[in-house]
Formats: structure tokens, C-alpha cells, sequence
């Protein structure tokens, strides 16, 4: 962000000021004498403020740690009589380049503003007044190392059903990139084995947003953003399920310049029956990644993996129960973009091994639609539910992204052969 002036707060300050002139000026009724000649003033000043705060509590100003980013004074005039009208008092503040972005949660906020006061001689009433503003400090997605690589992550799980029987199942989920910016589309493959003569259950994406807030310990706001469902695997089945979700209006990845809030995002992907998920980290930021073709050797190939033929699990094989896998398509069954969070009973969490004076570990993931659960790094303490949402600046805020769930991956290839024919 570069150095930059604040006049356009400078212009809601003198309407504050000139308003309080007024105010000083008369009580509504006959004016008397004295007050015709105007307010008698030590000084007229304008400070601008830039800070973030922490609490323990929800919605809770009396901040527990703050951190100060700038604050200057200016004197816009001095000892005298301020006579009954407008007055208007030019200004400027030159803001630094490491100021953070704003940003506004349940825990925290990260709050510029501009204050103005009229001090008055003594047992006189001061006039006071203030004007928050936005700074936005944009996160270039192209600075981060490999953004425009895809995002691979894939795990094993052994369970076992029928009480004598066991089996496996590999879940195996991608992203096309790592960063992404409001309003783009998260294109997301999962690659699902099923080793075993038991059907799983269903298949959940979710984007997830955790905001880490530093105060006397961790405290942590976890929310799921958006979440789409796809049926389950048939026993013996290799599947594939592809589909996307749409990035609504959110506060960036990265507060640059603070210590106290971070912000990560993450693409959760999981079995409902047998338990078993994946995590993948993402970044939002405010400017695209630059999509270069790739080179043949960078090329990747999204192409279904061979089933090699293996030895059956003992108990599979001694029933004669083994069936070679076959390759097939999950079908998706709902979408959920952006729901209004609601706290979700029943939801734990392990406690995450952080230290106070570091970055946080991210915790282990698991929520459902629309659940936001604040927690805490240490200690036994119970989820509480985070009443409102998060305050976005105007540039997220009036986003004019759809409520609608994004077309999934068949729909979109649906319309495209459809356009094709029609063009042929």
C-alpha cells in the first residue's frame, strides 16, 4: 500500500465541528449575551488513529491487548472565541505503508479513524466527534510462492465393519489453484477408493475461515462459508466427484502489519461414514493470479488412476467376498452457499498446541453448514455461538455476488456442449 492522504474524511469533519458550534451556541431558547459572541475555545484539534484490538469476551470493547499503527495530532486553531456558524478547518494525515487492513469480528477489530475536539476553558463542556474509515491493503495472490500450482492432499483410512470384517478407503482431494479472489470459482476434484465391501457415506466440501485472535491465550472463530454434498461410494468402487464453489465476499488472507488477527482459509473435504477428511489450505487475496499457460513438463495431468490389482483384505478374501473396482461419477445432492451462521450444538474440538508468543497452529477442522464456534487454545472451555457476523469494509461488503449455488461441474459441461452444438 502506498503512502496516501485521508481528505476526503477531512470534508465529514467539518460538518462534525460546524455542528458542534451549534450546539454550543445555543440551548433553543433566547440566546443570551455571552452566547452570541460564540464559544470560547483553548484549542481545536484532529487526531488520526489507527489500532487493532482483542478481547476475551464476544462484542466486547474493553480490550484485553491492543497494538497502535499510527496516531497524530494536528491543532487547527488556538486559544480564542469561536463565533456562532460554520466553520470549516482544512486537514490532511499522511497514512503509513504498513497500515493493516481494516477488519471488524466477534473478537477483534482492526479500526482506523479520524477524531476531532473542541477543548473549551475549564468546567466547560469539550465537543467531540468522529469518523471511522476503511484501509485496504491489497494482497497480491502472484507474491505467494507457487499460488498457481494445484493444491494436492490425500489421506488413507483403515475401519473396520460387520465386527470380523476390515477394509480401507483413499480420499484424494484438488484444487485447481491456491489462492483465490471474491467471486471466483474454486474448481475441486476429489478422487475417493473405496477398498472394502461396506458403501460410504456421503462426500462434503466445505471452505472454511478461521480468525485467530491473540489475546491472553488463542482464541479462535471458526465459520463454514460454504458447503456442497455428494453421495456416497458404492463398495468396490473407485469414484470421482468434481465440482465447485463460488468465493463470496470475504476479508483477505492476511492483515499485513498485524500481530494479533490472522485470517486463513481452508477447503475441507470429508467422508461422513467411514470419518475421514482432508484439509487443504487456501489464500483469498484482492488480486488474481496471473494463469499462465504451463509447460509440457509443468503440465498437470488429471487422469483416473489405474486400478492395480492388489491382495484382498484376509477376511474379505476367506469369505470370498473381493470384487474388482470399477471407476464411477458421484452425482452432487445440495449446495449450501453462504448461509446465515448458526451455532452448532454438539460440536468439540481438540485443543491446539500453540504458543502464546507464536503463529497458532491450525486446529483440527470439522463443522457443519453455516456453524460458527468460537474456542479457545487452552483450557476447558465450552463453545459459545457468535451472535453477528463479520463487518466488511465497502470494498467486500457490496460485492454483488449471487446468493445462488454456482452450477456444478456436469451443468457447466452440459451448457458448453449444448453452446458447441447449437454453433455447429
Amino acid at each position: 500500500m502506498s503512502v496516501q492522504t485521508c481528505s476526503p474524511t477531512c470534508l465529514q469533519e467539518q460538518e462534525c465541528l460546524s455542528t458542534a458550534v451549534q450546539q454550543a451556541s445555543s440551548d433553543g431558547r433566547l440566546p443570551s449575551p455571552a452566547q452570541c459572541l460564540g464559544v470560547a475555545t483553548d484549542a481545536i484539534k484532529v487526531s488520526c488513529v489507527g489500532f487493532c484490538g482483542v478481547s476475551n469476551k464476544i462484542n466486547d470493547t474493553a480490550w484485553t491487548v491492543e497494538e497502535q499503527y499510527f496516531n497524530s495530532t494536528l491543532s487547527l486553531a488556538d486559544k480564542g472565541v469561536l463565533s456562532a456558524g460554520e466553520h470549516n478547518f482544512s486537514f490532511q494525515f499522511l497514512l503509513p505503508a504498513s497500515a493493516p487492513t481494516s477488519f471488524e469480528g466477534p473478537f477483534g477489530k482492526v479500526l482506523h479513524q479520524v477524531k476531532a475536539v473542541i477543548d473549551t476553558p475549564r468546567f466547560s463542556k469539550d465537543y467531540k466527534c468522529n469518523k471511522i474509515f476503511y484501509v485496504l491493503c491489497p494482497l497480491n495472490l502472484n507474491d505467494i510462492l507457487d499460488i498457481e500450482q494445484p493444491n494436492t492432499m490425500s489421506v488413507t483410512k483403515k475401519f473396520n465393519y460387520k465386527l470380523v470384517k476390515s477394509g480401507n478407503v483413499i480420499l484424494t482431494a484438488t484444487s485447481d489453484l491456491k489462492g483465490y479472489i471474491v467471486g471466483q470459482v474454486i474448481q475441486l476434484r476429489t478422487d475417493i477408493e473405496n477398498k472394502s465391501g461396506r458403501d460410504t457415506g456421503a462426500v462434503v466440501a466445505s471452505l472454511l475461515q478461521k480468525v485467530a485472535y491473540k489475546s491472553k491465550r488463542w482464541i479462535y472463530d471458526l465459520r463454514t462459508i460454504a458447503e456442497v454434498e455428494g453421495s456416497g461410494v458404492k463398495a468396490w468402487k473407485h469414484a470421482e466427484w468434481k465440482e465447485q464453489i463460488l468465493v463470496p465476499a470475504l476479508p483477505q488472507s492476511i492483515l499485513q502489519g498485524c500481530s494479533l488477527i490472522h485470517i486463513d482459509y481452508y477447503i475441507q473435504v470429508s467422508l461422513k461414514s467411514p470419518e475421514v477428511s482432508v484439509t487443504l489450505p487456501i489464500y483469498i487475496g484482492n488480486i488474481a493470479v496471473n494463469r499462465v499457460p504451463l509447460s509440457p513438463s509443468r503440465s498437470v495431468q488429471h487422469l483416473p488412476s489405474a486400478v492395480v490389482p492388489s491382495a484382498p483384505p484376509e477376511e474379505e478374501e476367506a469369505a470370498g467376498g473381493y470384487h474388482p473396482m470399477d471407476n464411477v461419477l458421484i452425482p452432487t445432492k445440495s449446495h449450501s452457499q453462504q448461509q446465515p451462521f448458526s451455532y452448532a450444538p454438539g460440536l468439540s474440538f481438540q485443543e491446539a498446541d500453540s504458543e502464546q508468543t507464536g503463529s497458532p497452529n491450525h486446529p483440527t477442522l470439522c463443522l457443519s453448514t453455516g456453524a460458527t464456534v468460537p474456542y479457545y487454545a487452552e483450557g476447558n472451555v465450552v463453545p459459545v455461538p457468535t451472535a453477528s457476523s463479520l463487518i466488511l469494509p465497502p470494498e467486500y461488503s457490496t460485492w454483488g455476488y449471487p446468493y445462488e449455488a454456482p452450477p456444478s461441474y456436469e451443468q457447466s459441461c452440459s451448457s458448453a456442449n449444448s453452446s458447441i452444438s447449437n454453433g455447429n
